[in-house]
């Protein structure tokens, strides 16, 4: 199994109430990927980060193999929700992605 996980931080520009409404869509929009992109066993989003956060929110997601894991960066579904909710909101993204 792979474990893909991303913490994102949202752009500067934004007020705290649009800040919040991005981070539900980003939630909404890649938790909807569950049971659609063939080899990803499971999808969180976490948008509740602790004041001590140097991020505003964490994907945490495990898939079969990295196999499974480059044809979720290229699934049409995907790349339309981080073209849509995820991209245009977001000014840092970290990656790790491991075996477990």
């Amino acid at each position: 199994m792979v474990k893909h996980v991303i913490l994102w931080t949202l752009k500067d520009e934004l007020s705290a109430e649009e800040k919040e409404q991005v981070k539900k869509g980003i939630k909404e929009g890649l938790e909807g990927l569950a049971g659609k992109i063939p080899g990803m066993i499971e999808i969180k989003v976490n948008i509740n980060g602790l004041e001590s956060s140097n991020a505003d929110l964490m994907l945490d997601s495990t898939f079969e193999s990295v196999e499974a894991l480059k044809a979720y960066a290229v699934h049409p579904e995907h790349v339309a929700v981080a073209d849509n909710n995820v991209r245009p909101y977001t000014k840092i993204r970290s990656c790790l992605d491991f075996e477990v």
